[in-house]
């Protein structure tokens, strides 16, 4: 049973809203702080043929690998270099054509102030992420971003909570200008994220879609009967109508022909194309396998035959919604 008093409980919530209400400050503060460094940071990493490499120091490290990852994942090759571990060793993985991005809210945590010549050495051009903008590791950068707040979420003011979450914050900004400046698109955010659920989500439909001799295809002057037999044979619930190029010119599904005999249809006399459904719903390759899935439930149906974007006429594949569905789209 809870027996904490609803009084406590409300002055809990009004403290945390506090600590949001500085931390939300904090970012909101960086806005009036970009100027042309960004753009000049911007360019520094569009320029260069390597990868960025990522230092920090405690709490500054842990948002490094979160930064780095982001960048990694958003189409700009980076990785985490502990400063400690990259005097003792990893700085092999450092190479010329690297850019360093280095975090401290002090500018003056010893290990990073004594990795900075080495990346000098490298020639790496040097982007600092710091709330001193007089610090050591400020001068020393090519371009310095200023990522200072006004007090600390912490009522101690000790513990780094605003800081980190506006160098957070900073780091995003900077990856995501750097996807929207390289065209990073959907596809290549997919190819990147391969396993699951985002990576099921982003699946393009060519990933799922039947191909070849898996098409179930007629043409119009072939017998209902034999147009039944692909459906069946094919066991995907309809088959394609094509004319005599190859363009997809309507579908017959099961129930379609289902109906036909209840009409009194002669599946011996008749031809596919006199009981076709023309111009069927159909999609591209290259998109969303998700979109696939939101169109058959939008239209009410199991199937839809995809197309290249360079020829509409003739398929090149079909996707069943059990398809979808097995692949884990939602």
């Amino acid at each position: 049973m809870n027996t904490r008093k609803p009084d406590r409980g409300a002055a809990l919530a009004e403290r945390a809203r506090h600590v949001l209400a500085i931390e939300a400050r904090g970012i909101e503060d960086l806005r009036g702080k970009l100027a042309e460094n960004f753009a000049e940071a911007i360019d520094i990493l569009l320029g260069i043929p390597g990868k960025v490499v990522l230092t920090g120091v405690g709490k500054s490290g842990l948002i490094g690998r979160k930064i780095a990852a982001t960048f990694a994942s958003t189409g700009t090759p980076s990785f985490f270099l502990h400063p400690t571990e990259g005097m003792h060793g990893d700085i092999g993985m450092v190479r010329k054509g690297d850019a360093a991005i280095a975090l401290s809210n002090s500018g003056e945590t010893e290990e990073i102030v004594r990795i900075l010549p080495v990346f000098k050495r490298l020639g790496l051009p040097l982007i600092a992420l710091t709330g001193s903008p007089r610090s050591t590791l400020a001068r020393l950068a090519d371009v310095k971003l200023d990522v200072g707040v006004r007090e600390e979420a912490c009522p101690l003011g000790l513990a780094p909570t605003a800081s980190t979450t506006a160098v957070l914050a900073m780091g995003d900004a900077l990856a995501v200008i750097l996807f929207e400046e390289k065209g990073f698109s959907v596809a290549d955010f997919a190819r990147m994220h391969p396993g699951g659920g985002l990576g099921h989500r982003l699946q393009s439909v060519k990933d799922v879609m039947h191909r070849g001799r898996e098409i179930p295809l007629v043409s119009r002057d072939t017998p209902l009967k034999d147009a039944l037999f692909t459906i069946s044979a094919k066991r995907l619930g309809v088959t394609g109508i094509v004319d005599g190029t190859g363009a997809l010119a309507g579908v017959i599904t099961d129930g379609d022909v289902r109906r036909a005999v209840e009409r009194g249809t002669d599946l011996f006399g008749t031809k596919a194309g006199e009981v076709m459904t023309a111009s069927p719903k159909r999609i591209l390759s290259s998109d969303l396998a998700a979109s696939a899935l939101r169109m058959m439930e939008e239209f009410s149906i199991t199937s839809l035959f995809v197309f290249d974007a360079d020829d509409s006429d003739r398929p090149v594949g079909i996707v069943h919604i059990h398809d979808l569905l097995k692949a884990g789209v939602k």
